[in-house]
């Protein structure tokens, strides 16, 4: 099995460029019923995709958000922007995080900041933590590169036939190693965290 390492990379680099976040002027200041949330959502998010058929976000899952106390509820089956921001986080933790986590960490930031009376909104919290995240978009890139060099070097006295195959599993088990560390210390601090009242 032959895989092409290098054109691998240089696609692993170019979408990690591509990466980008719903900006929050983007969003709609009206409120959405569920079918408008979905289509907006699936629209915006569309290039984090990994199959063309995959859904960014359902009915169901909106409404298992809402009873699980992670979403805010609808007022009159309406979503205001706060809402869509909401959902934002959600999407993205989801895809590392339990429920019970998500509910931890967000909970505190809907509960205080999700109304939008105070100095600080959901808005401005939005916008201050997505724009720390594009600016590590390059020091992402490094560490990528970096970990490709270094699993470009291991299996060396492997069978031509099986190192590329050995190279690459090489370099997902360091990227996977990452994203374990990472998950691990992420779950440390969720559990620090000061416990939210039950509503």
């Amino acid at each position: 099995m032959t895989i092409d390492t290098k054109d691998m990379l240089n696609s692993i680099l170019e979408s990690i460029s591509r990466i980008d976040y719903i900006k929050p002027e983007s969003i709609p200041n009206i409120p959405l019923y569920m079918d408008q949330v979905t289509t907006f959502m699936d629209a915006q998010l569309a290039s984090s995709k990994r199959y063309a058929e995959d859904k960014i976000l359902t009915k169901t899952m909106i409404n298992n958000y809402a009873k699980n106390d992670l979403l805010p509820p609808p007022q009159k089956k309406k979503y205001s922007k706060e809402h869509l921001l909401t959902l934002i986080f959600i999407y993205y933790f989801k895809n590392f995080l339990s429920i019970t986590d998500i509910q931890a960490l967000l909970g505190p930031i809907t509960d205080k900041y999700f109304s939008g009376d105070g100095e600080l909104t959901l808005t401005d919290i939005y916008n201050e933590v997505f724009h720390l995240e594009k600016e590590q978009i390059e020091v992402l890139k490094q560490d990528v590169i970096q970990r490709y060099e270094l699993s470009q070097d291991t299996f060396a006295d492997a069978g031509e036939e099986d190192r590329e195959f050995l190279k690459t599993f090489s370099f997902i088990c360091m990227l996977s190693f990452d994203v374990y560390v990472k998950k691990q210390i992420i779950e440390k601090l969720v559990d620090q965290l000061p416990k939210r009242e039950k509503k």
